[in-house]
């Protein structure tokens, strides 16, 4: 229980502490130290669930399994390594006067409380809880996206918050019929909204009005998801706001949008016994595949050529997880961890590129392999790795996506293979001049911040060619808990 508490106190504290002293020299390491700390509650959280199993918490209030804790320990990590780049990065950008302290302090208290918001999201055993912490986490990452102050940022940030704000209603009425399917079986209270509870009874639920609810929860879940059409907002935050709130908009946000559509999946498969949350989340992902991999060659700013490929990869974890089964969950659950990894190391990568050519069009970033190796390899390795280049994980993952929908769903294969190839091309046609081509731009005084990047890289390498096996135990035993 003690774990629990401390990985959502810890980072409540951290956002109120950094509210008060965020302009400080010293406010960067207090961000870190705070990020640190959760990190470990969530990994002894980890020890303790692996060893002992699911478990409920403050009277069911709280409620971790194999499949929520792993992302629990995902979030926390890839939180921690942003805080660690994020460190340079935003001196390096205050430095340039494109952020004054103030805005310093309230980018350090909202990273903080988004966290947070994100981590109750993954650990609340309460559905109504669930909308409200992404309620949360969408107002916390408004203020981050718009941190700038700048006419395109306060664009950026106003569409998300509408087209955000839209979707997050229309999975408050999902919610609440949800809800009032539960109540007949369940009874009046709060019990009737515990995921728990509902799962025990999942097979009693009335299967019209829980495949509605579906309706309404993908849509709006599905906004944050990022899944075409609901993914305008998506390239306009990822592109206007500071690179660290890029990395863990792309990496983490995304995932815990698509948790709650699973866990809803799961309630209705097993009340209408018929494929529609199955089809819904399939043709979603596939669309969503398709029109991403189509506008990935139309780009023109490096941080929105990658944010469409977050959609891309949001498709096709989406559509693993509307195939279901044993291989299709665990590809999912793999695909969930090697594109936190590997998209967040790009941004990383982007962000330090970006400061170096002074802008974040494509064609002003030019030969980074000269101008700094380092950036330039890591920005080379983290294309090639997102591309599914063997022998990064993201290979492996979409391997194992591409041979059950062989099997299962042939009808959507060359859709599949044609969408990653155009993605293939677009990117790498894109990211291969920034890397090798010339370059006149001058070199910045600070060093970068490239630990992180490398980590990320690294263990996505490990996994594309060895999977541990208390790891590959621990997905398959989530993989049966999601059907």
């Amino acid at each position: 229980m003690i774990e629990v508490v401390l990985i959502l106190t810890l980072p409540l504290v951290g956002a109120a502490v950094l509210a008060l002293i965020g302009e400080r020299d010293y406010a960067p390491e207090v961000n870190v130290a705070a990020s640190l700390c959760t990190f470990v509650a969530a990994a002894a959280l980890t020890a303790r669930v692996i060893s002992s199993g699911p478990m409920l918490v403050l009277d069911r209030l709280f409620f971790v399994d194999p499949f929520n804790v792993f992302l629990v320990a995902l979030t926390a990590f890839v939180g921690f390594t942003t805080s660690l780049f994020s460190r340079p990065y935003m001196r390096i950008e205050r430095a340039h006067g494109r952020l004054s302290t103030g805005r310093l302090r309230l980018y350090h208290s909202m990273y903080q409380l988004f966290n947070f918001t994100m981590l109750l999201a993954l650990l609340t055993n309460n559905m109504g809880i669930l909308w409200v912490a992404l309620e949360g986490a969408t107002l916390a990452t408004v203020l981050l996206v718009s941190l700038y102050r700048t006419p395109a940022s306060l664009e950026a940030a106003w569409k998300y918050f509408i087209l955000c704000g839209v979707g997050i209603a229309q999975a408050l009425f999902g919610t609440i019929l949800l809800y009032f399917a539960a109540e007949k079986v369940l009874g009046a209270g709060g019990g009737a909204l515990l995921w728990t509870e509902l799962n025990s009874v999942k097979g009693d639920l009335e299967p019209t009005v829980l495949s509605l609810a579906f309706v309404f929860l993908l849509v709006g879940y599905g906004t944050k998801v990022g899944l075409v059409p609901l993914h305008n907002w998506l390239p306009d935050a990822h592109a206007e706001g500071p690179t660290p709130v890029s990395a863990v908009l792309s990496g983490l946000l995304l995932n815990v949008a698509l948790y709650a559509v699973v866990r809803c999946k799961v309630l209705v498969e097993a009340s209408a016994q018929t494929s529609f949350a199955k089809e819904l989340m399939m043709g979603f992902g596939l669309l969503s595949v398709v029109v991403a991999a189509f506008l990935l060659s139309r780009q023109k700013d490096i941080k929105r050529l990658f944010a469409y490929s977050s959609i891309e990869h949001m498709g096709i974890i989406t559509f693993a997880f509307g195939m279901g089964g044993p291989v299709a969950n665990f590809a999912g659950m793999l695909h969930m961890t090697v594109h936190s990894l590997t998209k967040s190391a790009i941004f990383f990568a982007v962000g330090h590129a970006t400061q170096k050519a002074g802008t974040q069009l494509i064609d002003g970033i030019r030969g980074l392999i000269t101008l700094s190796p380092m950036i330039g390899w890591a920005l080379a390795l983290g294309a090639l790795a997102i591309l599914g280049m063997p022998p990064f994980g993201v290979f492996a993952s979409e391997f194992l996506i591409l041979t059950t929908a062989i099997r299962d769903q042939p009808w959507a294969t060359p859709f599949l293979l044609i969408a990653l190839g155009i993605a293939f091309a677009a990117v790498f046609s894109k990211v291969q001049p920034m890397v090798f081509g010339e370059t006149n731009a001058q070199r910045l005084p600070e060093r970068t911040a490239l630990i992180p990047v490398f980590v990320h890289l690294g263990l996505v390498l490990m996994l594309g060619l060895w999977i541990p096996p208390y790891l590959a135990e621990w997905y398959r035993q989530a993989a049966r808990l999601i059907g």
